[in-house]
Formats: structure tokens, sequence, C-alpha cells
């Protein structure tokens, strides 16, 4: 097998940081994608990303796909000639669409017959001649939101190109690529290096660039930051809290890191901590130091792109730079303090909220009022909670959140301390927010938990009342989120809570005709919907929760313990069979609805032993599964239930239901709607047996 080694290397204006991940794992994807839908084989592929460049480097790839046998088939073969012995149009237009005389073409046996056909040799195509078309397939895919134009040249791409390299083996003349020639020169550092690099061999790209000071590999590049910013934070005996997402981040800003540290004057150490790292972090690109326990330390590390012959000055400038920032943050600490809270939130009336649903003091009135009716269900001191929520979005109209947007609810946290306000009601307002993303802290206290529901019902309920729900791609309001946010803190914080009672409670803080009547509904098919995607992630088979939520349930942590219950009845030996049970009696009966005036079952009526077998199962195992369903043991009544699967399967292997003498089938259907509705106690088993 003739292979060689392909090196793609687009090489451009500094790609956003933020994006550079994506584009590279892309790029690498679109190559390979392009070479296995040609059949072309490879080997062992590595993906290079860089502020300056994406590349991709591909070994062992076919320089021509395999030939192939290719069978087309054309009109039946007994419509080949007519009477005179002459081609049919048919046959002679299926010649002329393959480029053949008639009498090249054969009979070919086919399961519908034999069909007129041709059968041909058709060769792989070549690597070079197919390169450049996989090359722009692979720049078409990337994930570039928004493309620019530069110069006079109507090519686009998400910054400007200035060289392309396309090398197989030692070929490097590829076409044009983005406006561009192909070749086999590439550049380094944009200051450690000059002029152009030229490659004898793609396997040489990784150490050509090392030395002209460029680290193109990403996670090469990573891991190298990394290791650096640990030394240099054990050098002052701290800890770098290094978030990944800041760290993939700087990786995208340098080719050849160099980790320095710096530092401010301890006198910052005053502000919030919280402020100082949104400072360093969001603006700067800093990673901040903690002490052992977890104090925010005077100092910073930072990366940058070159090795400087005097690092002192580079430091000193990262120095000056941080330092009016921090001032900032100072500033608008001690300006903040000036006024109180309590006062601020009279000013919230005229922040819209939304143009239908009113100020930002609307909506604290209305969390005020459906806070306190919650708390008692949280277990949350009902004025604690009022208070709270009263505070909630005070704290909008500080300078700090102004200018630190990521300060929200923290800032009010120590403004509410320095006012004097209760320490639960202070951390209410930081923990209101919690979680603010998938994984994320709960808030911890049941002030915090109640202040929590009651924001993100309010916003459910309103912005589903104006006609607003979220789209496939558009949930201005992070809708999907406070679903979940609110599912979490009420199944993992063990609050027994009625959605549906919570909803109605939110929506009767509305004045009316300001949202729909069938609001809370909406919301609520909405909210448990967001289940299936949460119980997906935990690997719980789809059938498992729609057995569950046929059964309409509104309280979110009674959905879990049926869910789970209903997951582990279904990895049981006889859960296959109950469920294929519960299926045929659903059917039977569902054939019924209405026709039939269900009741009692009559133990005079039961004349087969089986029938008779299964209701002594059923009124023994009743008794055992309601003594679990009292205390919500989902699990323990459906594992007692599974005893039902001999008496089950001996009835409807030996009882005709359908029987001729009216008593006896109507006794027997009632019999299994004994049954049925003893599993509907936990869930529709029946649709467990969907997938089966």
């Amino acid at each position: 097998m003739n292979t060689e080694t392909l090196l793609v290397e687009l090489g451009t204006e500094e790609l956003p940081p933020k994006a550079l991940k994506s584009l590279g794992l892309a790029f690498r994807d679109g190559i390979c994608a392009g070479l296995a839908q040609r059949e072309l084989q490879f080997g062992e592929v590595r993906w290079f990303a860089s502020p300056r460049r994406l590349a991709v480097l591909v070994s062992d790839v076919q320089l021509s796909a395999p030939d192939r046998e290719i069978e087309v088939l054309g009109p039946p073969a007994d419509r080949a000639r007519d009477q005179a012995g002459n081609w049919t149009p048919a046959a002679a237009g299926f010649a002329r669409k393959q480029g053949v005389e008639p009498e090249q073409l054969q009979s070919i046996d086919t399961p519908k017959g034999p069909r007129l056909g041709l059968r041909r040799t058709e060769r792989g195509v070549a690597t070079r001649d197919c390169l450049n078309d996989i090359i722009h397939e692979s720049i078409h895919s990337l994930p570039i939101p928004k493309r620019m134009r530069w110069g006079a040249r109507r090519v686009e791409f998400v910054r400007p190109v200035h060289w392309v390299v396309a090398m197989l083996g030692e070929d490097a003349d590829h076409g044009e690529v983005l406006g561009q020639p192909t070749g086999n020169k590439t550049r380094g550092h944009r200051f450690h290096s000059s002029g152009d690099i030229s490659l004898q061999r793609p396997e040489e790209y990784p150490s050509a660039l090392a030395d002209a000071y460029v680290v193109a590999d990403f996670e090469q590049r990573r891991n190298m930051i990394l290791e650096q910013v640990k030394v240099e934070a054990s050098a002052l005996g701290a800890e770098a809290v290094i978030d990944p997402a800041l760290l993939d981040e700087v990786t995208g800003l340098v080719e050849w890191p160099v980790a320095l540290t710096g530092s401010f004057e301890e006198r910052f150490l005053e502000v919030p901590a919280e402020a100082l790292v949104s400072a360093m972090k969001a603006h700067q690109k800093y990673f901040h130091l903690v002490d052992g326990e977890g104090a925010l330390q005077p100092n910073f590390i930072t990366l940058c792109n070159i090795e400087s012959k005097d690092p002192v000055q580079v430091i000193a400038g990262n120095e000056r730079v941080i330092r009016p920032r921090l001032a900032d943050a100072a500033f608008f600490f001690e300006t903040d303090k000036k006024i109180p809270l309590a006062k601020r939130a009279e000013s919230l009336e005229s922040i819209v909220f939304q143009q239908k649903l009113g100020s930002l003091q609307d909506k604290t009135q209305r969390v005020v009022a459906l806070a306190g009716a919650l708390a008692p269900r949280v277990g949350a001191d009902a004025a604690l909670a009022e208070r709270a929520a009263l505070l909630s979005k005070a704290d909008l109209t500080t300078e700090m959140v102004l200018e630190f947007a990521d300060m929200q609810g923290i800032a009010g946290s120590y403004y509410a301390l320095h006012d004097g306000e209760e320490p639960e009601v202070a951390s209410a307002l930081a923990q209101q927010y919690w979680p603010k993303f998938a994984g994320d802290r709960l808030p911890e206290t049941p002030t915090a938990c109640t202040l929590g529901l009651a924001d993100r019902l309010d916003t459910l309920v309103g912005i589903f009342g104006i006609g607003q729900p979220p789209t496939g791609s558009k949930d201005p309001f992070a809708l999907r989120r406070a679903s979940l946010a609110i599912l979490r803190i009420m199944v993992e914080k063990g609050l027994d809570l009625d959605l549906a009672e919570c909803l109605a409670l939110t929506a009767a803080q509305y004045p009316e005709g300001v949202i729909a009547e069938d609001t809370p509904g909406q919301v609520l098919d909405y909210m448990i919907e967001r289940f299936r995607a949460w119980y997906e992630e935990a690997n719980i088979p789809t059938e498992v929760f729609r057995a569950v939520s046929a059964r309409k349930p509104s309280r979110p942590l009674d959905i879990e313990r049926r869910v789970r219950a209903v997951h582990a009845f279904s990895q049981l030996p006889e859960a296959t069979a109950l469920a294929a049970a519960n299926k045929r009696v659903s059917n039977i009966l569902g054939k019924l609805e209405g026709d039939h005036p269900f009741g009692e079952v009559s133990t005079n009526l039961l004349a087969e032993p089986q029938e008779k077998a299964l209701w002594q199962a059923l009124a023994q195992l009743a008794g055992k599964s309601e003594e679990h369903l009292q205390r919500d043991e989902y699990t323990e009544a459906l594992a007692v239930l599974a005893g039902l699967r001999e008496p089950v399967d001996a009835f409807f292997d030996g009882v005709m239901v359908n029987a001729e003498e009216a008593d006896l089938r109507h006794n027997r259907l009632n019999l299994l709607k004994a049954l049925r509705e003893l599993f509907l106690q936990v869930a529709d088993i029946s649709q467990l047996a969907v997938s089966k």
C-alpha cells in the first residue's frame, strides 16, 4: 500500500483565543472526514492550534483509494428489445447515460428478475486530486459564527490568512486555498523568528516550529502553562487557582508561553476577593493565588508570549495595568457602602425587568410574596426569606455590579453584612443564583433555597405567561437553566414540594390579565420534560422516565424516587414479562374505556384455578406493597409486586378473558384492572415493554 504523510496548515492573523481549541479540533475532524468519505485510509492524526495557525498532521495516508467494482441496473431485461429485435428507447437511453453502446450491456439476475445492467471497475480517487477539495470542505465546516473579508479579496475566514501549507509527502503544490497558493513554507514566532521556514517533509513540522519558538500542539502548550503556573505559585508557598476555561483561553493567546509572577498592594485585599479575582481573571487573564486556607494573596501569574531579556520590566508593566482595575474596585466598594441596600431597593422602579411584566421593583414585590408563601414548605423562616427577597436585586444599582457584572449577588451579600442584615439574609443574596451551570453547587441555607426557587419560578411563569417560551435556538431568559436549577434544588436538597402548587402560587402574584390563565400548566409540562435529558445523562432509558411521567406526577422529589425505583425494577428478571403483561392488560382495558362499568372483583365468580391464584396473590401482595408506598419506598414496593410474575403468566396461559358468559368476562376484566392499578400506584410499567 502506497502511503504518505499529510500536513495542512492555515497561517493567519491572531485567532480568537476562546474559540481556538474548538477550531483546531473541528479542522482535524474535517480533514479526517474528507479522507474517510473518499475511502482513503490513514494512520495517526495530530492536530495543532496556536494564535497564528490551525494545522493537521496525518500519517500513512493512502495515495489513492482502492478500485471499486460497481453494478448499475437499468430496465428489466425482457423490455430491452422490441418485437422486431431493436433496442427499446429505455435500453438505448440507459446505455447512453452510462456512456456505452447497448451491445455492451448485459443481463444481470436480481431478486426481482433479470435486469439490463453494466458491471465495471471504478478507479479509486487519487489523494492528490482531491486534497484541495478536502481542505476547502474542512474550512467550510468550521464553527465560525461570523466570517470576515480582508483587502480586495472575496474569500472569507475567521481572520486574514497569510500562508497555507499543504504537503503530501514532498509534494506541496495543491492549488489555491483562501486566496493563498499552497506550499511548504510556514512561519515561526512573530517576534522570536523571521522569514519563511521551508519544510522538506511534513514530519518536520512540530520540531521546525519549536526551533522557531512556536509550540504548535495545543495540548502540549496547555500542559506547559499548567506546569509553569504551578512552579511559580509554589515558589511563593501559595496555590494557583486554575480555571480550565481560563487555561484554555490563555493557551490560545501564546505560542511560546513564559509564566511570570507579579504582585499588588495588600491594601486591595480589603476589597471583596471576588471583585479582585474578576479584575485579574476576566480583564487581564491572570491566574490568582490563595494560601492554604483559600485566602486571596496579593500576587498573580501572567503568561507572556516572549522570552524577555528583562522580565522585571514585563512584570512591572503588568502590575501597572492591573493596579487601576483594583483601585476602581476599591473605590466602588467604598462608595457603594454609603447607600444601604434597603434604600437602593427603592430605586428598582426605574429598571425594566420585561416590558409586559413591569419593573425590577414589580418583580421584587412578587418574589417577596412568593418567598413568604414558600418558606414554610422549604423549612425556612418566612421573615428572613422575605427580607432576602426584598434586597435580592438591589445590588444591580451599585457601581461594583455595573463594572463587574459577575459580582451580581456577591456584592449584595457584602453590602448586606455591612448594613447589619442577618448573616443568613446576606448569604442568600449571593447563593440565590446557585447553581449557575450544570454541576454547580446548590444554595446551602433554607433561606437561599427559598429565594432561588421564588426568583426562578417568577421568571418562568412570567415569560411563559406572555407567550415567549424558549425555542430551539433562542432562550434569552435562560429558562432551561432556570428549570433545571429548580429541579436540582428540589431533588438534591430533599424538598418534597408540589411543583403544580408552586406554579399556581407564582401565577397568583401577577395582576389579573397580565399572564395567560393556562400558564401554570404549560410551565409544569415544560419543566417535567426537562427530566428527560436529566435521566438520559444518568444513562436511565427513556422508557423508564416515560413510565413515571405517564402518571402525570408533579412533585420532582417524588418523580426522582419513582424513576430510580422503576429503573431498579427494570433490571429484575421478572420485569420483561410483567411489563409485557401490563401492556397487554392496558390494551385490553383501553378498548373498553367507557363501555365497561368496572367494579369490585367477586370471588364467587372466580372459576379457573389460575384466576383464583392471581386474586390470592394480589390480595397478599397488595398489603405489603401499600406499606412501602405509604413511606414512598417505591423500589421496595415494586420488588414486592415482582412476585406477581408467575400467577400473571399462568392467568394469561390458562384463562380466557373474553369468556362467553358476561358475568365471568366482567369479573375477569375487574381482576385485570385491579392488577393494573396496583402497578399504577408507582408507574405505568407497560411503557417498559416498548423497547423490549
